[in-house]
């Protein structure tokens, strides 16, 4: 059979049997996650590592959108001196994370398996604790300081996964997210000195 046939019977493959990713939180599943039914994937990643990728992916996603919620609510109420200062600079943070959401949520489909998108599956996923009535402004900058760190620290988690399974494009999203997450902490932390 010719390299071209064989391509093309297995992009008619379909999945019969749903491949499951588990997402674990504090070492217990939280999460199953199905790899999408459709043609086979074959891009270079074996099947199981990319169920691991998603579901840490998945984790990823869960703390990008609950940082993003969290600082869409603290630029609608933050109040005092600071006003004008934290306003905008809080509509800049979410709006970075509103983008950085879809490039996760694509990832993960990229991998063939569904992206979570319920608050349900955010609050089991995520490690970042919703802030809960109105903090001081000070308060504000410190939990997006936290939330900064812990969406790195996330990211920085699913680092060896990816980097074992050669998987560049993944590598290249984590450390794109590491690296705006680092810098936000550290912008933010400046105004708590």
């Amino acid at each position: 059979m010719s390299t071209s046939n064989k391509a093309a019977k297995n992009a008619k493959t379909v999945s019969k049997t749903a491949k499951v990713a588990k997402v674990e939180k504090d070492g217990k599943p939280v999460v199953k996650v199905k790899a999408a039914a459709g043609p086979a994937i074959d891009i270079g990643i074996r099947e199981q590592d990319r169920a691991k990728i998603a579901a840490g992916l998945s984790s990823l996603l869960a703390d990008t959108y609950t940082l993003y919620l969290k600082t869409h609510n603290f630029h609608w109420n933050v109040v005092g001196p600071m006003f004008n200062t934290l306003h905008l600079m809080f509509e800049t943070q979410y709006n970075e994370l509103a983008l950085a959401v879809d490039l996760v949520a694509e990832r993960i489909r990229a991998l063939g398996y569904p992206a979570p998108g319920t608050f349900s599956e955010f609050a089991k996923l995520t490690a970042i604790p919703e802030t809960r009535g109105v903090p001081k402004a000070e308060e504000m900058v410190a939990l997006l300081v936290a939330g900064h760190e812990t969406v790195a620290r996330t990211a920085r988690k699913l680092f060896p996964t990816v980097d074992a399974a050669n998987d560049e494009p993944t590598a290249d999203l984590l450390t794109q997210r590491m690296q705006e997450h680092e810098k936000t902490a550290w912008m933010l932390r400046s105004l708590l000195a």
